[in-house]
């Protein structure tokens, strides 16, 4: 696999997000010899990014991770998030990125992933209560300490990145970004690219929707996420479909898969973004991976570029995002 930086951060160019494999999507936490099976077959194949947080479960995917990687610590790039738990409190879900919670949060996330050093420490969610100059102050602290050793924001403005970037430098900045969420586009990514921070796309196909494999909700399980997200609902699932045809024409093109093609241009708008579209099945890890050796034309990355925008918002609420 083609290797990229995320500022001095190296890793392979197609990260593998593990969210899925024990929270929000159907069968999560169903088969957890088959994820681990994955993660496997992805360090086989290149995939050095792994993407948790401590969130998914809660707890319980750092914990998967943890024992997946136990015997090939040394090969793997860990990213993991904090932020979204109350430690402070009665560890519920609420944002809090005081210093001291940034401290409780880091302390639980080495002991659950079996290890001394955490490779990309985000925060998951920018807190209104907690100036970002206190919270990576915090995170500051820690990679001197070697328990970290580079951090990242997650839904973060511009001008948070900026604010955070002048107290230590950002190794990445995540976001949703595919070819039906181009938001990052407008500000983030030129931002990103001044300071020279890089960008960890997630959900790079649309949270599945861009396989084609999703044409009704009919098939995802009663409390799957996407069920009460915006873009898969009545009348936006519907309009949202023409995104999924103008994908499938270009895979007919090349011989390929939707979702290959949907990575691949992704790939071929930067050589500072890391995609980690999530999976917790081999065949579908090995599909996504294929797309690195995927080199699309001008001619059909023009027309993916010029697909209709996502008719529905990102989140039922949005509030917590780009702060």
């Amino acid at each position: 696999m083609k290797h990229i930086s995320l500022a001095s951060l190296d890793v392979g160019r197609i990260g593998l997000g593990c969210m899925g494999m024990s929270a929000f999507y159907s069968g999560a936490g169903t088969d957890d010899a088959e994820s681990i099976r994955t993660i496997h077959r992805a360090m086989d194949l290149g995939v050095t990014l792994f993407d948790t947080a401590e969130m998914y479960g809660p707890y319980i995917n750092e914990e998967l991770l943890g024992k997946a990687l136990a015997e090939r610590r040394d090969e793997v790039v860990i990213a993991t998030k904090f932020g979204t738990i109350l430690h402070r409190g009665d560890g519920t879900r609420g944002l809090d990125g005081s210093a001291e919670n940034v401290r409780i949060a880091v302390e639980g996330s080495l002991k659950r992933l079996g290890t001394d050093r955490i490779d990309l420490y985000y925060q998951h969610r920018m807190d209104p209560d907690t100036p970002i100059e206190e919270t990576v102050g915090a995170l500051a602290e820690l990679v001197n300490e070697g328990k970290i050793i580079g951090y990242g924001l997650s839904e973060a403005a511009p001008d948070t990145i900026r604010r955070a970037h002048a107290v230590h430098p950002v190794t990445a900045v995540q976001t949703e970004y595919s070819l039906w969420s181009r938001d990052p586009e407008a500000e983030i990514l030129p931002t990103l690219r001044e300071l020279g921070i890089g960008f960890v796309p997630y959900s790079p196909l649309g949270r599945g929707f861009l396989t084609g494999a999703i044409r009704s909700v009919d098939s995802l399980d009663a409390d799957d996420f996407r069920r009460a997200n915006p873009r898969f609902e009545g009348d936006n699932l519907e309009a949202n479909l023409a995104i999924v045809d103008s994908v499938q024409a270009v895979a007919d093109e090349i011989g390929g898969t939707p979702a290959q093609v949907a990575l691949a241009w992704i790939l071929a708008q930067g050589d500072d973004i890391a995609p980690i579209p999530g999976t917790k099945r081999v065949a579908r890890l090995e599909e996504n991976v294929a797309a690195d050796a995927i080199d699309l034309t001008d001619a059909q990355l023009d027309a993916l570029s010029s697909v209709p925008s996502a008719a529905g918002d990102r989140y039922a609420d949005m509030t917590p995002l780009n702060r």
